[in-house]
């Protein structure tokens, strides 16, 4: 059956943490990473049955075996990767399951090697957990971001480095990790004692259809030293249910996962179980629907940004982020400007790249038309 995602219900009377930052102005958000789409009607109703059974108590997330089983299918399915169950642990977001590998992987003065550009609360997790970062930047070969491989063959040579953190899909350039440079991650990783927590939680957001997932996990020279992070949330819409997982192979290494994240990380909830399950087991035909609305608002998207004078854009090979290059606008402060015209995009300052912003484009057609008109200046936003 098609689904209609140009039907979004409006979302500004209600507490979205998106919306509200703007609340009062007349500033179309595009920031933060969630959908303005409803959740497949299959999520829907298994919420619904839940809610109709009327009961909220406690439930064991390792013995739900049912959403334990879904997340077997979808990754042997989507990602060619069969797991056995026992390795997977569930966490309640991969904020806090990256925060919790640092705790299991280093001590305090350790070094932890962060990808940048990279999102905010990646950037700050090594610090609050009382080490230091160390930035492995991002080049751009043959017009396509990548991780800088020679910076981190150097910093991964020093011993206090013990941990590496990258997003894969990159958050937020959108590239993919090809097995040449997962290859290049993992012999540098083993080479050097370094462990690595790869957060893949736009894996099932590829709009490049030459390109294939590679789950660091599935990889024989990284089974034993990853932590693979993955959810249902972006791709569903479903991050405020506060579920996710993460698959770890090696028995040590979980573990040590498991120890530190015991009495600080909550269980995932049983309304995110249900909708991971459902996800995972009957959405296959929403899921390949969403991906074909991504790939023409993406379309829209580069063809009006690289219109507009002093933006940039390439077309990423994930994600539904767009990362822009507004160094050509030479304004003191490119967040405001895209804020007079009414758009309020993630600042790349958060992301350690002042000069850019990123623009969420999961949302309606109009909506999209509407910021894209509003950045090339064809539509004022109305005077507060």
């Amino acid at each position: 059956m098609p689904f209609n995602f140009d039907d979004t219900p409006s979302r500004q009377e209600t507490y979205s943490y998106k919306w509200q930052k703007y609340k009062g102005r007349d500033i179309i958000p595009a920031w933060i990473a969630d959908t303005e789409f409803r959740c497949a009607p299959a999520i829907l109703d298994a919420l619904a049955a839940k809610v109709e059974h009327g009961i909220m108590g406690y439930e064991l997330p390792a013995g739900y075996t049912t959403a334990i089983e879904a997340v077997v299918r979808w990754l042997k399915d989507k990602h060619d990767w069969e797991i056995d169950a026992d390795w997977l642990v569930w966490t309640p977001g991969v904020v806090p399951a990256f925060n919790i590998a640092i705790k299991a992987n280093c001590k305090p003065g350790d070094k932890v090697m962060v990808q940048t550009p990279n999102y905010p609360p990646l950037l700050a997790a090594p610090k609050i957990n009382g080490m230091e970062r160390v930035d492995i930047g991002t080049v751009v070969v043959d017009g396509r971001p990548t991780i800088d491989f020679a910076e981190l063959e150097t910093q991964a040579a020093d011993p206090k480095c013990k941990l590496l953190i990258l997003c894969n899909p990159m958050n937020p350039v959108g590239s993919v990790l090809s097995q040449a440079e997962i290859d290049k991650v993992a012999e540098i990783c083993l080479q050097n004692d370094v462990k690595l927590c790869s957060d893949e939680i736009h894996c099932d957001l590829i709009l490049d259809e030459s390109v294939k997932h590679i789950p660091a996990g599935r990889e024989e020279a990284l089974k034993d030293i990853s932590i693979t992070l993955m959810a249902a949330s972006k791709t569903f819409n479903v991050a405020g249910l506060g579920t996710s997982f993460a698959i770890i192979p090696d028995r040590k290494l979980r573990q040590q996962f498991v120890q530190s994240a015991a009495g600080h990380m909550p269980w995932v909830t049983l309304m995110g179980l249900a909708a991971t399950e459902a996800a995972f087991t009957q959405c296959d035909d929403w899921h390949a629907e969403l991906l074909e609305y991504l790939r023409g608002n993406q379309a829209l998207l580069v063809e009006k940004i690289n219109a507009i004078p002093g933006l940039k854009v390439h077309k990423s090979q994930a994600t539904f982020l767009a990362w822009i290059d507004a160094s050509g606008l030479n304004v003191p402060n490119v967040q405001q400007w895209a804020e007079s015209r009414g758009v309020g995009p993630s600042p790349g300052a958060d992301f350690h790249a002042a000069d850019h912003f990123r623009i969420n484009f999961a949302c309606s057609r109009s909506m999209l038309e509407d910021i894209l008109a509003r950045l090339a200046g064809d539509s004022v936003p109305a005077e507060e």
